[in-house]
Formats: C-alpha cells, structure tokens, sequence
C-alpha cells in the first residue's frame, strides 16, 4: 500500500495530461476542430482532474488512503456499468443477425454477400454511367462555392442492400429518386422530405413511400428525401426545389434526427437558409456542377472504402476492439453524453426551422403535415427518443402530426415482418404500411 500511496499523484497527473492531449489530438487534429462542443466536456473532465492530481502531492498520507479506495471504487462501479452495457450491445448484435437468418429463411431468398464496392464495380462494367448514393451531408466540410443537397442527375444509382439485394433507381433531372415525369406535372399532390425512410432505403419503386403515395391517390408524388439528411437540409432542400404547384408537403421525421442536426448547424451555407429568407443557392440551374461535385467525391469515397476494406476484413469481430471499447468506457460515455448533448439547444433550433418550414409552405399555399416515423429498435427497446418534445413542438405550431408510431405499427404484434433482416429500414411491407397511413390521414384532413 505504501508504495501505491507514492505513485498515486504522480500517476494521477501523467494520466490527466494523458487524457487532455488525447482529447486536444480527437478534437483538433482528427476532427480539425469541429466537434469541439462534443469534446468540450472531455476537456472539462481532465483539467479538473490535473488539478486534482496536483492537489493530492500536498495530502497527508491518511487521506491519501482513502482517496485511493475511492477511486479504485469509483473506477470498479463505471467497468461493471461498461461490461453491463457492452454484454448488452453484444447480444443485441447477435440477435440481429438471427433476424438476418430468419430473412433468409421467410423469404427463401440468396443474400447478396458482396460488398457496395464490389457490386459497384460488378456494375460499372456493364454501365459505365452507374454511380452510388452519396449524401448531401458528405459534403459538409468541403469548401464548395455551393453545398449539393442531391446525387447525380439522370443516372442509375446504386443504395443498399438490405433485403437480400442492392437498390437501384434511376435518379431525376434533379438527383432525387423519381421518375423525372414528375417535375412535369401541372399540379403535385406530394412533396415528401426526410432522411433514408424518405429516399427509399432498401427497396425499388415503386415500393417506396413517394412511389405507393402515387398509386395509392393516383396523382403525382415527388421524392425529396436522401440518406442521412437532417432537418435544416430538408428546410434548405424546399427552400430550393418546392414549387407553388404543390398542395401537400409531407415532412417525415425519424427520431434521431435531432441529433444528427448538431453538424448542420456548424454549416455556413445551411446557417444561410435558416438566417436570410431571401438566401438561394439557385440549385436548380447549377445541376451540372452539382453532377460534378458528387462524382468527385464519389472516387474519393471509392479511394476510401478501397483503402478500408481489408482493414476493416483483417479488424472484424476481434477481441481485441472489443477490449479496446470496453477500457475507453465507450457505451457508458455515449448513453452519458452522447445521446443528451446539447439536446435543449438542438430542440430550440429545430422549431426555428420547422416555423420556417411552415411559413414557406404557407406562402407556396401548400399544407405542411409532419410523420413521425421511428424505427424497430425504438419499439424493441421501448425507446421513443425526444417523441414527446417532438410532438409538443409540431402542436405548439398547429402543423397537423401522422403519428406511425402509434397508428401505423405500434398495435402491431410482429413488428419483424415489417422491418428488413438487419431491422434498420422498412421493408417493402413497411413502407406500404407507412404510405397507407400517411394516405388515410392527409386524404381525410380538413383545415379548422
């Protein structure tokens, strides 16, 4: 113990100034400074905790002791949080794949084992014009004189692959997933804006939900929605393509969205949309450059996934990374600071856009709904992320709210059937569902 009593502080404090240049490098070399409001809190935690150190050296030698046991209680109580948390996740991911096989097994279909890339090659050899999927928000940190909030024109695009085969659809004269016909008609009935449920992850049209909007009220339904959006580039998104032809705009929300809009924010041409109502970017008439920007960064990305794949082969399922999350406390610090940051912030923000949003469908003279639409693990865990603070915002506005959490599946008994093998998206029988009920309420709504 006397020897423990005399490496305590200075073990302390080389552990501290660890932490605080392990935080600056994750912070400032990594990341190039823009997630700093994440780390602002690691940087917190180890410059308390250098001052700590310092003050144990003047400590006598008793309540040294004591500090000791404490810690060591403190440091056992937080890995047996971690080892809970870590189990959990563990059998959460091998229940997945059990899902994976039942797929398999319901649909008697063969899974397409082949990687983006691979298949993406396999493609290109047949069409040299195919391109992949690349999201608006991968061109975030770019210093582009204009920000795409869309693929690749008039091409045939590459999704995802999560019901035993890749999606496919041939994009608009915009890069959005439509038949381009739809940007012809003399009134639109639909425009839908919203993250990959919206886009149409993983299914063909016309299994998506614009695609069964279309056949179900046999009218025109336009597809705005890409992967990975977020709410203020669904809001710039309107602000550049809805017209005042459209007599429903359909905002359909997923229930991490909120979080997701922290890096939106930290964009200036996105910062424009929300600060300057008369800001434009004219996408429209740049689709051009815009075909240029994403095929750019499309070879970037395939260098990327390229230069990862054996990695990422060579790294799977070892222990190894598995010690390595657990000794940085990894579940335990996301379900602490991750999933809650700055979350009041992010919800004030999200009213400001979705106030935008109303005024500027009021003045094309569309009526604005909001779908609330979560996903299988927020039934399974019984986990309705900011629902509540959600729905008070979208009633506070009097925007009429199509529930999907309640109306649309959550009677239901076998939530599986409607969820793909991997229970990230829909599949063709969700998205139906979805559609069914957007349909049923926006058919029946009369304004007050």
């Amino acid at each position: 113990m006397n020897y423990i009593k005399k490496i305590f502080s200075p073990g302390c404090l080389t552990i501290s100034i660890f932490l605080i240049l392990y935080t600056f490098y994750k912070s400032e070399i990594i990341w190039n400074g823009e997630k700093r409001d994440y780390y602002l809190i690691y940087y917190i935690i180890s410059i308390i905790l250098i001052f700590f150190s310092i003050l144990t050296f003047y400590l006598n030698q008793k309540i040294k002791y004591y500090l000791i046991i404490s810690f060591v209680s403190i440091i056992s109580f937080l890995y047996l949080v971690e080892f809970y948390f870590s189990f959990r996740s563990y059998l959460s991911s091998k229940e997945l794949l059990l899902e994976e096989t039942f797929s398999e097994k319901r649909t008697n279909e063969k899974y397409d084992k082949r990687t983006k890339l691979e298949i993406y090659n396999d493609l290109k050899k047949i069409n040299n014009k195919i391109s992949m999927v690349i999201y608006p928000r991968s061109h975030l940190k770019d210093k582009n004189k204009i920000l795409p909030l869309s693929g690749i024109s008039n091409s045939k695009t590459l999704f995802c692959n999560e019901n035993g085969y890749y999606s496919i659809y041939k994009s608009d004269r915009y890069g959005f997933n439509n038949p381009d016909k739809e940007w012809d008609q003399n009134e639109i009935e639909y425009v839908l804006v919203g993250d990959s449920y919206t886009h149409g992850a993983c299914v063909n049209r016309p299994n998506d939900i614009a695609s069964v909007l279309r056949t179900l009220s046999n009218k025109s339904a336009l597809n705005l929605g890409y992967y990975y959006n977020s709410p203020l580039i669904e809001y710039a998104t309107l602000r550049e393509y809805l017209t005042s032809n459209v007599k429903k705009v359909v905002w359909i929300y997923f229930s991490n969205d909120i979080i997701d809009l922290n890096d939106e924010l930290n964009n200036k041409i996105l910062k424009n949309y929300l600060n300057n109502n008369d800001f434009t970017q004219n996408l429209k008439s740049k689709q051009n450059e815009i075909d240029d920007l994403v095929f750019a960064k499309l070879q970037i990305k395939k260098k990327e996934r390229e230069k990862a794949l054996n990695s990422v082969r060579e790294r799977q399922n070892k222990p190894s990374l598995l010690f390595i999350k657990f000794v940085k406390i990894y579940e335990l610090r996301n379900l602490l600071f991750s999933s809650s940051r700055s979350e009041k912030k992010l919800l004030q923000e999200f009213r400001k856009i979705l106030k935008s949003t109303k005024d500027l469908t009021s003045k094309k003279n569309s009526q604005l709904f909001f779908v609330y639409l979560p996903g299988y693990l927020h039934y399974k865990n019984n986990n309705n992320s900011n629902y509540l603070s959600v729905k008070k915002i979208v009633n506070e506005l009097d925007i009429p709210f199509i529930d999907l959490y309640t109306e649309a599946f959550g009677k239901e008994q076998n939530l599986k059937k409607f969820f793909t093998s991997e229970g990230e998206h829909y599949n063709e029988e969700g998205y139906k569902r979805a559609a069914e009920t957007i349909y049923k309420f926006t058919k029946s709504w009369k304004s007050n």
